[in-house]
């Protein structure tokens, strides 16, 4: 039994872990590329206490989903998929989610709220939990490469400025 374990039910004598860095350094290795992955750093965060009370904050939501089926085969990486915006009052039924990774087997995406929750934004601006919700949410691409995602998120600043945001509630895939 491990040290500190109380229960008789827990018959574990090693534990151990996987190290998703190792492991990431790992694949990229032996997938011939010449640098080893590197983990982005920051020194200082952009993250900051809101100055607007939540009850007067303007939301938006960021999703790494997207609107329609893009030029890949079903499993393969999507491409040309740019960073976008789109109105609120026209969210589809379905997003595209198809090529992005995630246990397909132990789950689905058929529920847009899961990972979009306009509608529950909605309801929290209704009951006044939120000031409002923004006329518009963001879609961003996965990406691998710390440059892009950087652009990207730049982008979306711009957005979320323009729009007055107070808020911006990533909710990825």
């Amino acid at each position: 039994m491990s040290q500190g374990s109380h229960r008789p039910d827990r018959q574990i004598v090693n534990r151990s872990f996987v190290s998703y860095i190792d492991k990431s350094r790992e694949y990229y290795q032996a997938q011939g590329y010449e640098q080893a992955y590197r983990w982005a750093a920051f020194d200082d965060v952009a993250f900051s206490r809101p100055t607007t009370p939540l009850a007067e904050s303007n939301v938006a939501v960021v999703t790494t989903s997207f609107l329609h089926h893009h030029d890949s085969a079903f499993g393969a990486p999507a491409t040309d998929k740019q960073v976008y915006h789109h109105p609120v009052d026209d969210v589809p039924a379905a997003m595209f989610t198809d090529d992005l990774s995630w246990d397909k087997q132990a789950t689905h995406t058929d529920d847009n709220e899961s990972f979009l929750p306009v509608g529950a934004l909605r309801s929290l601006a209704d009951d006044g939990v939120i000031g409002s919700l923004n006329h518009r949410f963001f879609g961003v691409p996965t990406e691998y490469s710390q440059r892009k995602t950087g652009l990207d998120a730049d982008q979306i600043a711009e957005w979320c400025a323009a729009d007055g945001v107070d808020i911006a509630l990533l909710v990825p895939l």
